[in-house]
């Protein structure tokens, strides 16, 4: 059993060279309750023709998008796959399965084995350069859902995690701090108190943090973005002041925050455009918002219905 995220405002993108339908299929075949539910071919754009793909991940709504070389997937934000056998009985042979197939090509960065804090756990990264945190759970307490987004702050960020977890809290209206570990003494070179693990939420969509001191060779980046979708201009503007924080990061709905982490702040309705829309009403809509750093719904709707 998973919790379905019914609402979901806040949604994983991923940037793919051109592998973003192909990679989505391979999810859905992957992981159980998966499904490609849209693919819209944008036309004209800096990357030329690119898809857009809607899917769900065992209930989990994704977004994906084929707009060339310019940032690559790495491990500083991947996705926890929460396999409890309190709510599925073949829990540890489930993950096993998603472990192997995820294998196939893939590289583990962990290798999946009994870790101090779960009985079986792996981190994998796929062949298309995603990363995915296999975990046996069995939580007390609040339930969590089957995958959560995992960010890892590392270099220059690392010790901000507990900093940037009150920060979302504090940008987010619907919100809650979850559970948090730190690191004890003689874990060098991490630092006594920052963040081993913690979790929260943030409009239904739970989020897990950590802190890493060790050498890691990546950090935040444009290819994996969350997506705030939003019902008003207002809520727009909104999200917009409180979260951009490098102005030479803005462009057509993104922005990046002062930790680094990428966010799409988007209308609700310009999903409907795009997937409803007419080839021409799609390239109307293409063209404005190519122009665009801060969506304008108002100018989106026009050209929409030009």
């Amino acid at each position: 059993m998973s919790i379905r995220l019914t609402d979901q405002r806040i949604v994983p993108h991923v940037w793919y060279d051109k592998e973003a339908k192909e990679a989505a299929e391979f999810y859905a075949s992957v992981f159980p309750d998966s499904k490609i539910t849209d693919v819209t071919t944008l036309h004209n754009t800096p990357s030329g023709d690119s898809d857009v793909v809607s899917f769900e991940i065992w209930g989990q709504k994704f977004m994906a998008i084929s707009a060339g070389p310019y940032f690559k997937i790495n491990p500083s934000v991947s996705f926890m796959v929460n396999f409890d056998p309190s709510r599925e009985k073949d829990a540890e042979e489930r993950l096993n399965e998603v472990w192997s197939k995820l294998s196939d090509g893939g590289t583990a960065l962990m290798p999946l084995d009994k870790y101090p804090f779960s009985e079986r756990y792996g981190w994998i990264q796929d062949k298309y350069g995603l990363t995915w945190q296999l975990i046996l759970t069995n939580p007390e307490g609040e339930v969590r859902p089957t995958i959560i987004p995992s960010m890892l702050f590392v270099g220059d960020r690392c010790g901000k995690t507990e900093e940037a977890i009150h920060f979302y809290l504090s940008v987010f209206k619907n919100a809650k701090q979850g559970l948090t570990a730190r690191y004890p003494k003689g874990m060098e070179p991490d630092k006594e108190g920052t963040i081993l693990f913690a979790d929260f939420m943030l409009e239904n969509q739970w989020f897990v943090a950590m802190d890493s001191a060790h050498e890691h060779r990546f950090s935040f980046n444009e290819a994996i973005s969350f997506m705030v979708y939003c019902d008003t201009q207002d809520e727009i503007d909104y999200y917009w002041d409180k979260l951009s924080a490098v102005s030479e990061a803005e462009q057509c709905g993104w922005l990046k925050d002062k930790y680094g982490v990428s966010w799409q702040v988007v209308p609700r309705e310009m999903d409907e455009m795009m997937s409803k829309g007419t080839p021409e009403q799609i390239a109307s809509v293409t063209k404005e918002f190519l122009n665009m750093k801060k969506f304008d719904l108002a100018e989106l709707k026009e050209a929409y219905n030009r």
